[in-house]
C-alpha cells in the first residue's frame, strides 16, 4: 500500500496531540531549551537539536521499540545510571550557578557558552535520559500499534509536536525576558532547574 495514499489527517493529528501531552510537562531537556531561550544563546540550533532526535526517536519506536528490547536488555540499566549521573552533575552545575552572587546570567552579560559545549549539552540531555526513550520509543511506539497502515501519519503527527513545542518553548521564552532581567530571577531559575534535575535522578536511580 502506498504510504501516502494511506495517510489519515485524523491519525495525524492524535499522533501531534499525544506527542504533545507527553513532552509538555517540565523536565531537564525542557528546561534547559527554556534557559537557552532566555539567554537568547543557540536557540534555533538548540530547539532543532531537540525535535529531530525525537523525530528519530518517534520513527524507531513506531517502526521496531519492540523488537530493540529484546535484542539490547542490558540498554535500560546502561541508560539509566548513565543518566542519573550526568543529571546529578549538570543539577550541582545549576545550583552552584544560583548560589553565586555573580552578575553572568544577566541578559546581555556575560560570556556565552561555545556552540559546541551548548550541543554537547543539549544532546546529553537527549540522549542520555531513559525518559526520552520512555515517551518516544516505548510509549509512543506502543499507542502507535493502535493504528494499522497509519504508523507513518502518527509518526508524523508526533514528531510535528515536537517541533512546535521545543520552537515555541525556545522562541516564546523571550517574553519572560523582561522577568529574568534581575540575576535574582536567574538565580531562581538555576535552583529549580538544578532540583528537577536532581529529582529526575533520584527517580531513575530508585524507581520512584
Amino acid at each position: 500500500m502506498n504510504p501516502i495514499s494511506s495517510f489519515d489527517g485524523s491519525v495525524y493529528f492524535t499522533g501531534m496531540t499525544m506527542g504533545l501531552s507527553l513532552i509538555v510537562a517540565i523536565g531537564a531537556q525542557n528546561a534547559f531549551v527554556l534557559r537557552q531561550g532566555l539567554r537568547n544563546d543557540h536557540v534555533f540550533a538548540v530547539c532543532l537539536a531537540c525535535a529531530l532526535s525525537d523525530g528519530v526517536l518517534i520513527t524507531v519506536g513506531v517502526t521496531s521499540f519492540a523488537a530493540i528490547a529484546k535484542l539490547l536488555p542490558w540498554l535500560d540499566p546502561v541508560m539509566r545510571y548513565g543518566g542519573a549521573a550526568f543529571l546529578i552533575w549538570y543539577g550541582a552545575k545549576s545550583m552552584l550557578a544560583a548560589l553565586s552572587a555573580s552578575g553572568a546570567l544577566e541578559i546581555g552579560g556575560g560570556k556565552s557558552v561555545s556552540f559546541g559545549k551548548t550541543m554537547a549539552t543539549c544532546l546529553a540531555l537527549t540522549w542520555l535520559n531513559p525518559h526520552v526513550y520512555l515517551d518516544t520509543v516505548v510509549l509512543l511506539g506502543t499507542i502507535s500499534t493502535r493504528f494499522p497502515g497509519g504508523q507513518a501519519a502518527f509518526a508524523a503527527g508526533a514528531a510535528t509536536g515536537s517541533f512546535l513545542f521545543f520552537f515555541a518553548l525556545g522562541y516564546g521564552a523571550r517574553l519572560l525576558r523582561p522577568i529574568f532581567a534581575r540575576p535574582s530571577a536567574w538565580r531562581v531559575l538555576e535552583a529549580v532547574i538544578a532540583l528537577v534535575m536532581w529529582v529526575i535522578a533520584a527517580k531513575l536511580l530508585f524507581g520512584m
